[in-house]
């Protein structure tokens, strides 16, 4: 699949199409596990994390498959052999509402369905649409292996899910039974604690005044949630709390209802918030379930699992909603004295995090995991260093919530997930759990109910990283794979999974699933703010492949990719990427118009210019400073050495320098500079290829008489120690300062670059030896006509001046420069820029302008008042230095 030569534009589409089908068609990221099996110290694995099968890719993706790409690319590199696997997983909440939401535009209910035709359609829908994300992946040059693609409703998963919930229920670690969950009244489901998301909300606080039973007296309490208050089943005051000392083990009447309650004492309350009295509702909230237990309490619930008021409310409120409940509630005890106050009050509202309903704490029958002992153990694992999170930073969140975790609800109300294998004898009522379906019970009846509910999409989630390799058999996967060598993720899911995985991984394999955790930034736009659609700031990453191409892409999310630091990008980011991509694609044209395959072999000692040693020395420093940054997570740091490097070093100096032996008559010094020139060029490819496969992969297949087709296999390059030389280095930069500086003058004073400039150089001894012996780069690169190097040089009048290295550099400017006309440009150019400075300095002066403009706008004419200072000054300077040379 080589190609001969190079386009003379880079055209991505075609390139990125080309490669991708090649190494996907050659299996090119396929390892042999059965080999690998052998030696398990040489191999490197990393599980992707599933995307959703509703989802499409976004910039969080992006950046989330290009780390991990990055490092799988790098390990190969390094003589890893490499497992990645992909795979999507079933979302069984989101792709239950997708298809729920298709199914009413065609006027029908999944119940019209029933359940085994509804969950057809969902299958049907998951294959027409499930892929799309999977090629989404592709676009962006994953090196997965695609034979190895896993689904978290597989039938292999599916046997890993059931092993595991058995297991889980023989060790008394699953159980049954009554609970209090945060439950969607639009998903009509449990949900787990870290699957709710809060929302700042204004309320109102309303104080509730209680008689006492003995008529002494009352006691207030405050709620955001007087519909509530009818299934009160208690008063909670502080023990220690004076006021209420006597009141304890006395009971109030509940208003509206005439059910006496009890006033309890528990440390829990808080003396300081509100009255200090605690009305307890043990059916629908979180902390007063707890209370509830603790305390012997009745857990009465007055709100149904459609968010309406129940039978055990009171009649003229039942079907009501909540909020319509509410509201003739107050009016209710405004009537009959009970209600004190009320009050504004900002709070936060728990939501489901799909469909953004509010929460209802509900107590139901459910299905739970008992995390504690789990917990304990994932814990542990990141405490000594089993499993190493970077950045540092989030160990302190992980091991607070696994401290504070409560028990596991597993069970949802939903049709579309792994259905709970457990089975009721309708019979005779044992409760059958089975690793296989059971045909009877032990009774002898068939008359078997399987549980309606499913399992919590986390769940099998929590296999991924052994389940996709095969277990429970013990496969040749597992064998070499596991534990994986990273997980790359965000923060928001530490808890949803990667806790998860840490305690599954240590119960069943027992071992950690992964060695590092990399939680990468959140990507936000150019100001920093959350990308969202209805803000109207996402940016595509498919949209920005087809503009720009992926390795653009790529090579932008990399270099914003400082660990622990949130990603602000833009698309003019992108588009400026898009000129490095371009920038290698020309340079590597211009180096193969004089590379045909018949160079020399690569000798450094055979190679006397000083461009050749400090190109050498400067790339090996890259490939050692390169491969710690990668191995180190700084993926903007290696990607910021690379550009510096390419762009700079090896375009902007090397590719100049070298032209004169390109173009020249020295036949040797012509086959010197094309073989290293070729050595170069190769050795940027590989290093460069992890982060920008397309390109160099493209840039290798042309490179005359290499393994064409083998870069993402290439070795990393080896370390040439011989061609580190940092008395190039020096004699480099003494080289480059003398051309900068002469650059800068002419720059400064505008002078045209058909001119050629004379240089005089107060210099002796081997410094002015130096200078003579390279006249001719001087010259070629600063646009020198002649250049005079002495220690006893004496600069005519008018010359600007530089010093570099400690010489003394001087450029004549007589007849080059019309001082009078530049002055005159000057002083037009400094009124200009003085009049715009005064009109802003006078509009900021403005203390109304100031105190009534919005805020951004303010900031913008800051923002220009400081950049016409600073130009004033920069013109100020630069006249003062003319009106020198006119004397």
């Amino acid at each position: 699949m080589a190609n001969e030569t190079l386009s003379k534009g880079y055209e991505p589409a075609d390139v990125e199409g080309r490669w991708l089908d090649y190494w996907k068609s050659h299996q090119s990221f396929t390892p042999d596990a059965a080999k690998a099996a052998a030696h398990p110290k040489d191999n490197y694995s990393i599980v992707i994390p599933p995307p959703n099968v509703t989802g499409a890719l976004h910039m969080g993706h992006a950046l989330n498959i290009t780390l991990q790409d990055i490092m799988c690319r790098f390990m190969r590199q390094h003589g890893r052999t490499v497992l990645w696997v992909p795979g999507t997983d079933h979302a069984g909440i989101a792709t239950q509402n997708v298809v729920e939401r298709k199914l009413l535009a065609e006027g029908k209910r999944r119940e019209d369905l029933g359940r085994e035709a509804f969950i057809e359609r969902v299958w049907e829908w998951k294959e027409d649409y499930g892929g799309r994300i999977l090629n989404q992946i592709r676009r962006l040059g994953a090196s997965v292996d695609w034979t190895r693609e896993r689904f978290t409703m597989d039938e292999g998963l599916s046997k890993a899910v059931r092993e595991v919930f058995v297991s889980l229920y023989e060790q008394g670690l699953v159980y049954r039974g009554k609970y209090i969950v945060n439950w969607c009244t639009r998903c009509h489901t449990a949900l787990a604690d870290d699957e709710v998301e809060y929302a700042p909300a204004k309320s109102t606080l309303y104080h509730l005044r209680y008689p006492l039973e003995d008529g002494s007296g009352s006691v207030t309490v405050a709620t955001v949630r007087p519909e509530t208050m009818l299934g009160d089943t208690a008063v909670a005051v502080h023990p220690e709390d004076e006021r209420y000392q006597d009141m304890v083990g006395k009971f109030v009447i509940l208003p509206l209802v005439g059910r006496r309650i009890p006033v309890i004492a528990d440390a829990y309350v808080d003396r300081e918030f509100g009255t200090g009295c605690l009305k307890i509702t043990p059916a629908h909230d979180m902390n007063d379930w707890e209370l509830g237990r603790k305390h012997g309490l009745e857990a009465i619930g007055v709100i149904d699992d459609k968010g309406r008021m129940n039978d055990n409310a009171p009649e003229k409120y039942r079907g009501m909603s909540a909020a319509e409940c509410r509201t003739l509630i107050v009016e209710d005890l405004e009537a009959c004295g009970s209600l004190v106050s009320e009050e504004p009050y900002e709070n936060k509202v728990n939501q489901c995090y799909r469909c953004k309903t509010t929460i209802e704490p509900f107590v139901s029958e459910q299905w739970f995991v008992s995390v504690k002992p789990l917990a304990e153990k994932a814990r542990a694992a990141v405490e000594d260093g089993r499993t190493t999170i970077w950045p540092a930073q989030w160990n302190k969140t992980y091991y607070n919530w696994l401290d504070n975790i409560r028990d596991w609800c597993i069970s949802r109300q939903l049709w579309w997930g792994h259905r709970i294998p457990v089975w009721t004898c309708r019979d005779c009522g044992e409760v059958i759990v089975a690793r296989q379906d059971p045909t009877a019970c032990t009774c002898g009846s068939s008359n078997l109910a399987q549980d309606e509910d499913v399992l919590d999409t986390w769940f099998s989630s929590a296999l991924w990283p052994f389940s996709t390799m095969g277990w429970p058999e013990k496969t040749h996967e597992l064998a070499a794979f596991y534990p994986t060598s990273l997980l790359v993720t965000g923060f928001d899911i530490l808890f949803f999974w990667v806790a998860r995985m840490m305690m599954m991984g240590l119960q069943f394999m027992d071992n950690v699933p992964f060695k590092d955790v990399y939680i990468h930034a959140l990507v936000r736009d150019e100001h920093g703010k959350k990308m969202s659609k209805s803000t109207g700031n996402v940016i595509d990453p498919l949209q920005m492949i087809d503009k720009y191409g992926c390795d653009s892409l790529r090579f932008t999310l990399t270099s914003f990719a400082a660990m622990g630091r949130d990603i602000k990008l833009s698309e003019a980011r992108i588009e400026g990427y898009r000129h490095f991509i371009n920038k290698i694609w020309n340079a590597a044209r211009f180096a193969l118009m004089h590379v045909d395959g018949n160079e020399p072999e690569f000798d450094p000692s055979s190679l006397t210019g000083l461009h050749h040693k400090w190109i050498l020395h400067r790339l090996e420093v890259l490939k050692k400073e390169h491969a710690a940054q990668i191995e180190g997570y700084r993926f903007n740091e290696a990607a910021q050495g690379l550009y510096g490097f390419v762009w700079r070093e090896f375009c902007d100096w090397y590719l100049e320098l070298i032209k004169p032996e390109l173009y020249g008559e020295d036949q040797a010094a012509k086959a010197a500079a094309r073989s290293c020139l070729k050595h170069v060029l190769s050795e940027i490819m590989v290093v460069a290829h992890p982060i920008i496969p397309f390109v160099t992969q493209e840039i290798w297949s042309c490179i005359p008489a290499l393994d064409a087709e083998s870069l993402s296999v290439r070795p990393y390059p080896k370390a040439r120690p011989e061609c580190e030389d940092e008395g190039a280095v020096r004699d480099m930069e003494f080289l480059q300062g003398v051309i900068v500086a002469v650059r800068n003058i002419r720059a400064e004073l505008g002078v045209a670059p058909g001119i050629a400039l004379s240089v005089l150089v107060r210099a002796g001894g081997e410094d002015q030896a130096f200078l003579a012996a390279h006249e001719t780069e001087i010259a070629a690169l600063a646009r020198v006509g002649s250049l005079t190097a002495a220690p006893d040089i004496e600069p005519p009048k008018g010359c600007a001046s530089a010093v570099v290295r400690g010489c003394e550099l001087f450029v004549p400017l007589a007849g080059v420069v019309d001082f009078v006309a530049e002055l005159a440009r000057l002083d037009k150019e400094l009124g200009k820029i003085t009049k715009e400075l005064d009109f802003v300095t006078k509009k900021l002066g403005n203390e109304s302008f100031v105190s009534k403009a919005p805020e951004d706008v303010v900031a913008k004419e800051k923002a220009k008042a400081a950049e016409f200072a600073e130009k004033k000054a920069a013109l100020e300077q630069l006249r003062a230095k003319v009106q020198e040379f006119v004397g």
